[in-house]
């Protein structure tokens, strides 16, 4: 009925969203009956788009975040055939988008859709006009006439981090141990050369579980990481833990996140990129994305193909790589120790640390080996 009418009002275009909901892969959990009616509707599908004649003037088209879960009958030739993928805008594009959305706002002289671009990689459009948006709200909040960088700045702080919990009080022990574990995360990123800007360091709860939060600032949209771009970036994940180690010489479970993000780079390094030199160059593991993630780990749902030994191999090597980063990020910071504990402190008074305060705190950076004479 839906074709019929289109052909009758051609021109004409249908569109179907969420393809995924009515095209799965037939054979595949409750539609192994072949009566389904799920199953019965995507039969109807394929044998509307067999008859297709792109001449009547009805053009269709379908959208899903979800490809991986298609029935191949769909993307056969004279089908689907053609796919383009809409990804999420580079800094070009966000800055283009940028422009629409804030063509609705009163904005402040300081404000360049370029600067707010390079501090929002990864946001799709729906994102970016969430950001105009809660930026006029916060301006509107503190009855200004136009919205300034710093409502963007706190907006992108909100989408990112979350809403900010100063109800939720932490114990001063707790509340130290967390500024030591954020200011380990800060001065790994500052200390470690390729690691992105850090932006600000705060120790003010947000979100659902986050007690502090370390945001850095990309320097531009990047597509290819080194190995070594990978040991620092989980050097800057274990900055935390390490800092706790090394000033109190006890774990909390605040590295919680910290831990399985290292794990999933450690594990993509031996069975994805072939980065493991006991197992050598291969791929170990095939790539099974269960939807458009957003980063090269995000969404990653391997398969794999290999025996126990391999898979015990796999363990070892991966705990090696994440325990070589821990130790490393250890030295970094005891070698620091002095630089922490100022910073550390200052955050503890300050409760939260920009850029421009990370840069002067860090400018008379102690000789490395100056480890403060009182054990804490």
């Amino acid at each position: 009925d839906l074709f019929e009418q289109a052909r009758a009002k051609a021109p004409a275009i249908i569109f179907i969203d969420e393809l995924d909901a009515l095209g799965r892969a037939r054979g595949v959990g409750p539609m192994m009956g072949g009566h389904d009616e799920k199953e019965q509707t995507l039969n109807q599908l394929l044998s509307e788009l067999d008859g297709f004649d792109p001449s009547t003037g009805v053009v269709l088209l379908a959208a899903t975040n979800r490809p991986e879960v298609l029935d191949p009958a769909l993307l056969r030739a004279g089908r689907f055939d053609r796919q383009v993928l809409v990804d999420r805008p580079d800094k070009q594009g966000r800055i283009q988008i940028l422009h629409i959305h804030m063509k609705k706002a009163k904005l402040g002289p300081d404000i360049d859709a370029e600067k707010v671009a390079a501090l929002t990689p990864g946001f799709t459009g729906a994102d970016l006009a969430n950001l105009v948006n809660e930026a006029t709200l916060l301006a509107t909040r503190r009855n200004a006439d136009a919205v300034a960088m710093e409502d963007i700045n706190n907006a992108i702080e909100r989408i990112v981090a979350g809403l900010e919990k100063r109800n939720r009080l932490l114990n001063p022990k707790e509340r130290e141990v967390v500024a030591y574990h954020e200011m380990g995360h800060a001065l790994v990123a500052m200390a470690l050369p390729g690691c992105d800007v850090v932006h600000k360091v705060s120790i003010i709860p947000r979100g659902v579980g986050a007690l502090g939060y370390t945001i850095q600032r990309p320097t531009e949209d990047r597509f290819l990481m080194t190995r070594e771009e990978l040991e620092n970036k989980m050097a800057v994940l274990l900055g935390g833990r390490a800092a706790e180690w090394v000033v109190f010489k006890h774990l909390s479970t605040g590295a919680a996140d910290d831990l399985a993000k290292v794990t999933d780079i450690a594990r993509a390094m031996v069975t994805r990129y072939g980065m493991s030199e006991k197992l050598g160059h291969v791929a170990l593991e095939k790539e099974q994305r269960s939807f458009l993630g957003t980063s090269q780990m995000e969404g990653y749902n391997p398969e794999h193909d290999y025996g126990e030994a391999t898979a015990d191999a796999i363990d070892a090597e991966v705990r090696a790589i994440a325990e070589k980063a821990f130790e490393r990020t250890v030295k970094l910071l005891t070698e620091r120790r002095v630089l922490l504990e100022t910073t550390a402190r200052r955050l503890l008074e300050k409760e939260t640390l920009d850029e421009a305060e990370l840069a002067l705190l860090t400018r008379a950076r102690p000789a490395a080996g100056d480890v403060p004479t009182t054990a804490q």
